[in-house]
């Protein structure tokens, strides 16, 4: 009798531990949801000098990388790679929230913890959506990007 007791006492433990994570619900960087901060985005490219301003996610890998802007301006020097992207490192690690994302024109990623992307095209794989650029469509982001090298300075909004 005391076996079965323990028994159930076991299961009851990890069914409860089981529903009380799942009510805790979906965390909203799972579902690429955005937050209030607002970052601006310096890019220089062969196409000139250009301004856009970008909403972060609410997540904690954001939230880092709004506390590493707000210490000052991060200027990223920034390659194409795959005619989707521009990347670039960031020259430090941040927190990682990777899921399975399919990238859309004006996502700002982060990949591998290290390395800052901005999306012109699509992609899929597994990363940490840092936030999206503001009101540009992907024609215009084609044409702010340009076909080279950028200089992107990413700052807090004041």
């Amino acid at each position: 009798m005391k076996k079965i007791f323990i028994v159930l006492m076991s299961v009851f433990l990890l069914a409860s531990t089981a529903c009380a994570n799942g009510s805790r619900g979906i965390k909203s960087s799972d579902k690429g949801e955005l937050s209030d901060m607002k970052i601006s985005i310096q890019i220089t490219s062969d196409s000139g000098r250009h301004s856009l301003a970008a909403t972060l996610a609410d997540n904690s890998s954001a939230m880092a990388f709004y506390e590493l802007l707000e210490k000052g301006p991060v200027t990223i020097k920034m390659t194409d790679y795959g005619n989707f992207e521009k990347v670039g490192p960031l020259g430090t690690k941040l927190p990682r929230n990777d899921t399975q994302i399919t990238t859309q024109a004006g996502d700002i990623i982060l990949y591998q913890g290290n390395q800052i992307t901005i999306y012109y095209d699509t992609n899929s794989w597994n990363f940490t959506r840092l936030g999206k650029v503001d009101g540009v469509t992907q024609a215009e982001l084609k044409k702010i990007l340009g076909k080279g090298n950028v200089t992107a300075v990413f700052s807090v909004m004041e």
